[in-house]
């Protein structure tokens, strides 16, 4: 059998996931190898029993709290993630393990080093993204104006419309962003890259959603719809979630690995003597603040979303892929909180199909979020909304898919 190598970005619970369920998947197709440069969810994939190769120089504490920062949205530049130094190291490492393994191809989601090394070593790249992270998607001029740039000076000045549609085509060629990839490309004879979706955009991209989702006009032959790729872990679903009583409409509060933890902290606040219960796993994020949880809040850590997303009435999320497709899967409306540019596009999707209210992570209060769980848990037609698209999504598997479409491809 030939052989697959999952680069993930340890660090990301939704990018490991995802990862994990193609890799499942692919069982007895291709031999299957993990690499990552650490994180706190490497752990998933030697319980799933796959190989993982632990790459050098490996993160260090500090170097996964600027990256945690990263993806909250926090940085100027949100696809910042690796400097020139480190693909300086990076890029030659992942080129003598690939010539070492001998890959048919190389997946990964937010790996962007493999985006140069896959290149420089001519091994075929396949990367997992979704339909609001291409560049039809920019083409097509749906990204919405970033929240953190959401001035009433500016909407006054110029329009929404109009900022809407200079920022798609901002960036689409926004190169600055590059420079590291660019300039360590050049030593490779790489081409130079005009914008970030077309560094991270592979020879094949699957897409872990479905044509219905954002209705773009066209793609192009090398993106490949697949279906939702929703993490399954094992893990049982703890007694105290499992019986928390129904006497309330319920609400699940997750915040992926993204989250920002004063804006977790208003809002578990803002549920107290509210009348719901609430399911939070976001413990990580809160767990060194000395915050008074509601009674009617239950705090856990990492739980099988999978499996507690369906208990709920309403989903309060922070827009990240899995987070979305989940709770789509469940039938649960969406009161969402992008971190960044990316997640406020997946909510923005949700919104336009009728089913989710989208608050700026800038100006969101505890206040907000609950007149917008409160509207949903009213609106009959929301509700009927995602369980009709609840219904188109359960007609795909994702992994299943995605492992037809690599063995066709890159099978023997």
């Amino acid at each position: 059998m030939r052989t697959l190598i999952f680069a993930v970005a340890g660090y990301n619970l939704a990018e490991t996931g995802r990862m994990l369920e193609i890799a499942k998947a692919c069982k007895g197709k291709f031999e299957i190898i993990f690499s990552s440069y650490g994180g706190q969810y490497e752990h998933f994939i030697e319980e799933a029993g796959f190989e993982l190769k632990r790459m050098e120089p490996r993160l260090t504490q500090q170097r996964l709290e600027r990256l945690r920062v990263a993806l909250s949205g926090e940085t100027l530049n949100t696809v910042g993630y690796l400097t020139e130094k480190e693909l300086l190291v990076r890029v030659p490492n992942e080129i003598e393990f690939f010539k070492e393994v001998k890959p048919a191809a190389v997946l990964t989601g937010w790996c962007l080093s493999v985006t140069i090394s896959t290149r420089a070593a001519n091994v075929p790249f396949v990367n997992g993204l979704h339909s609001t992270s291409i560049t039809e998607y920019y083409e097509a001029g749906l990204q919405t104006w970033p929240d953190r740039l959401d001035f009433a000076f500016l909407r006054r000045l110029f329009g929404k419309e109009k900022l809407q549609k200079w920022f798609n085509k901002r960036i689409l060629h926004a190169k600055w962003v590059l420079k590291p990839y660019n300039t360590i490309g050049k030593r490779y004879g790489l081409k130079e890259f005009n914008h970030f979706l077309e560094l991270i955009e592979g020879d094949h991209i699957l897409l872990a959603d479905i044509p219905e989702w954002v209705n773009l006009p066209e793609i192009r032959p090398n993106l490949h719809f697949i279906g939702p790729l929703s993490f399954k872990s094992d893990m049982q679903v703890p007694k105290e979630v499992a019986e928390m009583p129904k006497d309330e409409p319920i609400v699940y509060f997750a915040m992926g690995s993204s989250g920002k933890p004063k804006i977790i902290a208003e809002i578990i606040k803002g549920f107290k003597d509210m009348p719901y219960r609430v399911i939070a796993p976001v413990k990580s994020h809160i767990e060194n603040m000395n915050l008074e949880i509601p009674p009617n809040v239950l705090v856990t850590g990492f739980l099988p979303a999978h499996k507690v997303n369906k208990m709920a009435d309403i989903s309060v999320i922070h827009g990240g892929q899995n987070t979305v497709m989940q709770a789509c899967l469940s039938g649960t409306p969406i009161v969402g909180v992008g971190m960044h540019p990316e997640q406020q596009a997946n909510l923005d999707a949700c919104v336009r199909k009728g089913f989710a209210i989208r608050l700026n992570k800038y100006k969101v209060t505890a206040s907000a979020v609950l007149t917008a769980i409160d509207k949903l848990l009213r609106d009959r037609g929301a509700k009927e909304e995602v369980v009709k698209f609840q219904k188109q999504l359960e007609k795909w598997d994702g992994p299943k898919n995605a492992a037809q479409f690599l063995y066709e491809t890159f099978g023997e």
